[in-house]
């Protein structure tokens, strides 16, 4: 007679063959090429500065501002985001969000007047793109991962500056023939055409397919989460009363202001003051994003193996030090100089991430995801402030020299804010909690 197991047996998933690459390797292909193709929204600021100032006569410091707009939104979504991700699952935010992008970059291309870009590309486009955040890369990361979780969010992270590499030039370049509209409707058409692949190839949770994480036991799709909004500010209540978050927060904001909210929105325009051509500018901020591929992989390596906080201090040690240099290296052609400062900086650019998600997850255990959510909500704030300020100062001074100079002294400040976070003791109750 043949025993039929009670039903309130759970099922397991049957055993994986020997040799058969795991369905997470799969996934994570899929969010990398996802966000790769979503990455030209990121790309196009920078190139829209000098466009948008000589069609429509708008001061550097007013598009500025829709660029700020956009950081800040992209940034405050993202907490937000990730709690929408464990309420819907991550297909169906993920596929919402690139339709918005799409829609607003495509919109733009009939606006007339400065309050609509900073509507279209600061609101709309800030909004969309706070879903196609590092907390998708997190959240993928969490779920498929528990081996390897260094590698594959710097391998992730990676996605957005292969993105800029694959998007930059060709966009530039129309921008430079045929204007920036047609640019526009570039990034549009991009973002539509990645989510089919979203709705074909991500999953949700390993479960979903009869499977554990990799290098991890196997668990049951766990229950969808109500009350997303709820829940991420229940998370931020919580993680503000602790240090770690402030010293995170801070790091990623100086993280932010030197990176999206500087070198991407305006290394490009301050480069052309000094005589150099957009789509050579544009072809080195494209450089930035093949050695970011290599240096935040191999950040992701190094956090697997080294502490977190160290690595951090390093980085933005160097950072800073890399940036004091930059004004004396900009010259009407490409110098050897300012090629080595390409390299460097670039493999620079975002090796931050995956130390600083690592830190995130060691301090607040399952909520490290939602907790990363707003401290790359302070990275974003601290890129707008910074797009603002930085075109501001180019109105006032002639020059971005002096944004230059205060972004490596910032840079200084982060290194020691990294080294001050305290380490949590293995078997601690994640603070967020507390």
């Amino acid at each position: 007679m043949t025993h039929t197991a009670p039903a309130s047996t759970p099922l397991r998933p049957a055993p994986r063959p020997a040799g058969r690459v795991h369905r997470a390797w799969f996934v994570a292909a899929a969010a990398f090429v996802t966000i790769i193709g979503a990455a030209g929204f990121a790309s196009l600021p920078g190139l829209l500065i000098e466009p948008l100032h000589a069609e429509f006569d708008w001061s550097r410091g007013t598009i500025g501002l829709a660029v700020s707009v956009n950081l800040a939104l992209y940034g405050l979504t993202a907490p937000f985001a990730a709690a929408l991700m464990d309420r819907f699952g991550i297909r169906r935010v993920v596929s919402v969000a690139l339709l918005v992008i799409a829609g607003g970059a495509l919109a733009t291309v009939w606006m007339t007047a400065a309050w609509q870009l900073v509507l279209l590309w600061g609101v709309v486009v800030g909004l969309g793109s706070g879903a196609m955040a590092l907390a998708f890369a997190a959240t993928v990361t969490n779920r498929w991962f528990t081996a390897r979780r260094g590698l594959v969010t710097g391998i992730l992270t990676a996605a957005g500056a292969s993105g800029q590499l694959v998007f930059l030039p060709l966009l530039a370049w129309l921008v430079e023939r045929h204007g920036w509209r047609p640019a526009a409707v570039t990034v549009a058409l991009a973002a539509v055409a990645v989510v089919p692949l979203v709705w074909l190839l991500l999953r949700d949770h390993p479960a979903d397919v009869g499977l554990a994480p990799y290098g991890g036991a196997y668990a049951p799709r766990p229950a969808p989460v109500p009350g997303a909004a709820r829940r991420a500010v229940r998370v931020l209540a919580g993680a503000a009363r602790t240090g770690p978050f402030w010293l995170l927060a801070g790091t990623f904001a100086i993280c932010g202001a030197s990176t999206n909210g500087l070198v991407r929105t305006h290394f490009v325009p301050a480069a052309h003051d000094h005589g150099m051509p957009v789509t050579a500018a544009a072809g080195l901020l494209a450089v930035i994003g093949v050695f970011d591929v290599v240096g935040t992989v191999a950040s992701g390596w190094f956090t697997d193996r080294f502490e977190a906080r160290r690595l951090l201090a390093v980085y933005y040690a160097l950072r800073g030090v890399s940036l004091l240099f930059l004004p004396m290296l900009l010259a009407p052609s490409v110098r050897p100089p300012l090629v080595f400062f390409i390299v460097f900086y670039g493999l620079d650019w975002v090796a931050t991430v995956p130390p600083t998600i690592a830190l995130c997850r060691e301090q607040y255990g399952d909520d490290g995801a939602i907790v990363f959510g707003w401290v790359l909500a302070s990275h974003q704030v601290g890129a707008a402030v910074v797009a603002f300020l930085g075109g501001v100062a180019r109105d006032a001074f002639g020059s971005y020299d002096v944004v230059w100079y205060a972004s490596g002294a910032l840079c200084a400040v982060a290194a020691l804010m990294a080294m001050v976070i305290r380490r949590r003791s293995p078997g601690a109750p994640s603070t967020a909690a507390a």
